[in-house]
């Protein structure tokens, strides 16, 4: 595949190296040179310098024999206008584009983006698909992480097995003669740094990262089996006003009546802004790094505080700074890759990554085969993926335990017209199932070849 990716900031990088590694045809446009010469000297692609909404630009990136034009830069004019020279001049099929301010969002303008007006295929709002993400882990606090498949029926979720953990040093396969009515499949574990597809004779260990299926409304019954039964928070500061913070405010105004929010925003002008907006949340303007700010705000008394901000060193030591005052739960935004497994050691229970989600956004679209949902798990050494098995696909007609496809890869739930399914080694998957499964770095290209349409592929 030919891609043409406008923007080598953060996304814009993470999505040409997960596309290069995969031996995509990958050029990369920025309007720095020293981000350009950073990408090309770290990865296999084509770099060009230059606004990715100039014609002349995007002709020297080879957007002509593109099959998909991605704007991730800075700017959202600029992701539209190169999206639009991209349809208008080299006809290129696919379109996507990252839109963060909600103004163009706005039920009442949706046709702008027709293929009439502003002809983008797929649009990315980030700070939209991070609200979503911090809301879901505060409904659920015993998880590091979480996703959501199949319109919401199915979840994804990461939790960690502490020295209390009821399931560890028990093999896989006895766990179902433990629990037999256990509500979950165990997909991947991470241990040591190292992400493995879990056999029915391994054991779970002390310190694993274990991620499991199950259908929502049994997710909180399963973290109870890995000895995870917090409560979910009705007390939360909120570190940031900015677009996300206030997504997060105003979305528990709106879901939760019990709520008592309170959100700290350096600003004193974006802090004015909000507080008219919002109606039960308490705006206080101050630095989150501030001892008498957080006072003010109640971290003594708060289930949780999430940091929010655009700066990850701020948001590292407020929650640092919150734990030690009482607060019961951390959990921070973190751009930068390398700082998880630090911030990890340091005790903050949990933290969300906007590049990794944006990315994974974009690898839904770039996938190829009745793809419905891709997330990248664990730095991108996995790909939780939801795709529609067709007739022609080898999963259709035989149970599982007789197929040698599957090695890399794990089937984590099947939704069959709206049901949710576990599946054991006798299940049989039929064509027009949904199949929700991981699959290691190295293995997606076998999912893609297991959900094409037609019989060459395989």
């Amino acid at each position: 595949m030919k891609v043409v990716i406008c923007g080598a900031g953060q996304v814009g990088f993470g999505i040409a190296e997960r596309l290069a590694g995969e031996q995509n045809d990958v050029s990369i446009i920025d309007a720095s040179p020293r981000r350009i010469q950073m990408v090309t000297e770290q990865l296999d692609v084509r770099g060009v310098v230059g606004q990715g909404s100039h014609p002349d630009v995007l002709a020297r990136a080879g957007v002509e024999a593109a099959d998909m034009l991605i704007a991730v830069t800075l700017h959202d004019e600029v992701n539209m206008v190169a999206c639009q020279v991209g349809h208008a001049l080299f006809n290129v099929p696919t379109k996507v584009a990252r839109i963060r301010a909600q103004t163009y969002l706005a039920p009442e303008w949706r046709d702008l983006f027709s293929r009439d007006q502003l002809p983008i295929d797929v649009i990315i709002s980030p700070e939209i698909e991070v609200g979503e993400m911090v809301l879901r882990r505060l409904s659920l606090p015993g998880a590091t992480d979480t996703v959501s498949f199949s319109d919401g029926a199915v979840q994804v979720v990461g939790v960690l097995c502490g020295e209390d953990c009821p399931v560890v040093d028990t093999p896989l396969n006895q766990l179902t003669q433990l629990f037999p009515d256990m509500p979950a499949t165990i997909v991947a574990v991470s241990r040591n740094g190292k992400t493995m597809v879990p056999r029915s004779n391994d054991q779970l260990a002390i310190g694993d990262n274990v991620y499991f299926v199950a259908q929502a409304d049994q997710v909180q019954r399963a973290l109870s089996l890995f000895g995870h039964d917090e409560v979910p928070g009705q007390r939360i500061v909120i570190a940031g006003g900015g677009n996300i913070g206030y997504y997060v405010a105003s979305e528990l105004e709106r879901r939760n009546a019990a709520a008592r929010v309170k959100l700290i925003e350096f600003s004193r002008e974006r802090a004015q802004t909000i507080a008219e907006v919002l109606s039960r949340t308490v705006v206080l303007n101050g630095d989150t790094l501030e001892r008498a700010i957080l006072d003010e705000a109640g971290v003594r008394e708060a289930d949780t505080m999430i940091a929010l901000t655009n700066d990850d060193r701020i948001n590292i030591l407020s929650c640092l700074l919150a734990k030690q005052i009482g607060a019961k739960r951390i959990l921070a935004l973190l751009n930068e890759q390398g700082y998880a497994t630090f911030a990890r050691g340091l005790g903050i229970d949990a933290h969300v990554n906007p590049r990794q989600i944006t990315v994974s956004k974009v690898l839904q679209h770039v996938r190829r085969g009745r793809i419905r949902g891709v997330h990248a798990l664990l730095d991108g050494s996995g790909e939780m993926i939801e795709a529609e098995a067709l007739e022609t696909s080898p999963l259709v007609g035989r149970p599982l335990k007789d197929l040698d496809l599957l090695e890399g890869l794990r089937i984590g739930a099947i939704v069959r017209n709206g049901q949710v399914l576990l599946p054991r080694g006798d299940f049989v998957v039929r064509a027009h199932d949904r199949v929700v499964l991981f699959a290691l770095a190295d293995r997606i290209k076998r999912v893609e070849q297991l959900f094409r349409v037609a019989l060459e592929f395989f």
